[in-house]
């Protein structure tokens, strides 16, 4: 873990947002625990839990606690990504479009892109070809938008918090803290900032290097894998998992990407290239043997990108209690 974490080096370990001008004697306890995480010195995951009986929505015991709208929301969306062989395609789905949603930023963008909402509230977005395959989980995210955002969810956190959401559902996805008060915008994020599942690795590495995520940080981001499956990669195994449990969220995914998978996984050129290139193998290798050291990898990293292109960080409010509980891999 400890050579993992210097081949990190101070590349996973920037500030981000506002909290690089805030002085830590002007941080809320949300700024210092985010800095923290960020830095290396804190938790990215959480346990906190809702206690007690969940208010009704619009309640005015509800309204007081600006976490119990998205008890509600979780309560709402884990039907949808969960069923009896764990993770469902909509869970698939809406992982990937936190991903996508935050990702449209790099510290060249300044504060246009990032998590704000704009993959759904600009119409642009969704038409890209690397968005293809989205508009299910985008047209069912209005959808629960139009149902909660009068109750104080915006379309950024709701985004996010279905992605974290979707996480747990799929048994053996961490709890990754997470956080409400992004801003919501309605203006495209600048074009080109998503990765191409054909990229080769120096593409790959500089195009995350620029959204303050280094070689084996993308190396425990790409991990979401585990869970995913292709339709418009290979269109001749439309369905076809990147590894061979899809339904659950495991490390297979690096092993068989570095032994060659199975016939009926389809791997990704830009995943096998990670797996061999010298700045993000190791990452590749070390994850495949220790779970749970790629689950607090991949706890950081996304809690990372989830806030990138947010400038209010130090304003948000923690509603990780809000998260449903997790399960255990069954094996």
């Amino acid at each position: 873990m400890a050579q993992l974490a210097s081949r990190e080096g101070a590349a996973d370990n920037q500030n981000i947002g506002d909290l690089l001008k805030i002085p830590d004697g002007s941080l809320s306890d949300v700024g210092k625990d985010v800095k923290g995480i960020l830095t290396g010195s804190g938790s990215p995951t959480t346990s906190d839990a809702a206690s007690g009986n969940l208010p009704d929505l619009g309640s005015s015991d509800c309204n007081a606690d600006k976490c119990c709208v998205w008890q509600h929301v979780a309560a709402d969306l884990m039907p949808t990504f969960r069923d009896d062989n764990g993770c469902t395609d909509p869970a698939r789905a809406a992982i990937r479009l936190g991903f996508h949603d935050a990702a449209g930023w790099s510290l060249n963008t300044g504060d246009l892109g990032g998590a704000d909402g704009s993959i759904v509230l600009a119409p642009e977005e969704i038409g890209r070809p690397l968005n293809k395959g989205l508009e299910e989980i985008v047209s069912q995210m209005k959808t629960w938008f139009d149902k909660y955002k009068d109750h104080g969810a915006g379309m950024a956190d709701l985004i996010q918090f279905a992605a974290n959401t979707a996480t747990v559902a799929c048994p053996g996805g961490p709890r990754i803290k997470t956080f409400v008060g992004r801003k919501d915008s309605s203006v495209a994020a600048p074009d080109g900032l998503l990765p191409d599942p054909k990229d080769p690795a120096d593409k790959l590495i500089e195009l995350f290097g620029n959204k303050t995520i280094s070689a084996p940080g993308l190396a425990a981001l790409v991990g979401a894998h585990t869970a995913s499956r292709q339709r418009f990669f290979d269109t001749s195994k439309v369905n076809a998992p990147q590894d061979t449990t899809p339904n659950v969220w495991d490390v297979d995914f690096y092993g068989q990407t570095l032994a060659g998978a199975p016939a009926e996984v389809v791997t990704f050129p830009s995943d096998t290239v990670l797996s061999k290139d010298p700045r993000s193998a190791p990452a590749f290798q070390a994850f495949a043997n220790n779970a749970p050291l790629w689950g607090g990898a991949y706890a950081k990293q996304y809690l990372r990108l989830s806030l990138l292109g947010v400038f209010n960080i130090n304003d948000l409010t923690d509603c990780s209690k809000a998260l449903p509980a997790g399960t255990g891999v069954k094996r």
